[in-house]
């Protein structure tokens, strides 16, 4: 693998991680007085990982 992409399949994973953190721990997140809901959560987890697993998968060939 290239480290450019472990790097990014590395990101991704993190990303997804702080999001199934969030939905786990029920943290509440406001940004400019909005209260973002929990459920977005649940895509902002199953996305990048999907996106990992196809990166990781992708440069194993």
């Amino acid at each position: 693998m290239k480290p450019v992409t472990t790097i990014v399949a590395i990101l991704l994973m993190v990303i997804s991680i702080a999001h199934l953190l969030r939905l786990i721990l029920q943290v509440d997140i406001i940004a400019n007085g909005m209260n973002i809901p929990i459920w977005l959560s649940i895509l902002g987890c199953i996305i990048p990982a999907g996106l990992a697993f196809m990166l990781w998968r992708e440069n194993r060939k």
